[in-house]
């Protein structure tokens, strides 16, 4: 028995600035998409190389201002490949911190912080 890893919901809830925020900023393609019927909630995968994210606007799913931890080999260049792209809502930097991480947080238009991190070798 093994685990891989998990894929975590995120709250949304407009489905445009999340589709310009997790696509045209973040560079995120969607995957599929999916609802109940006419006038239901979206509930889509996205995905970026490995990292796999679900975004809902269904009541219950996910909590708003949630965080999650996604490693990166260079976060340097993910941050310089953001800025270039003049995103007027966000503008990451980079950080060190004391348990050896270089790591960006950016937080998307539902209060959901994501945390690019890259681990620094010893």
């Amino acid at each position: 028995m093994s685990l891989s890893s998990g894929t975590p919901i995120l709250r949304i809830f407009d489905e445009a600035k999340a589709k310009k925020f997790y696509g045209s900023f973040l560079g995120f393609s969607v995957d599929w998409e999916h609802r109940f019927g006419d006038e239901f909630p979206l509930y889509m995968q996205v995905s970026k190389d490995n990292c796999v994210l679900h975004l809902s606007e269904h009541h219950g799913d996910g909590t708003p201002g949630s965080a999650i931890r996604i490693e990166t080999d260079d976060v340097g260049a993910l941050n310089q490949e953001l800025l270039d792209k003049a995103y007027r809502y966000v503008k990451p930097s980079v950080e060190e911190k004391p348990w050896n991480t270089k790591e960006m947080t950016i937080t998307d238009p539902f209060g959901n912080q994501l945390i690019f991190f890259e681990n620094e070798q010893s």
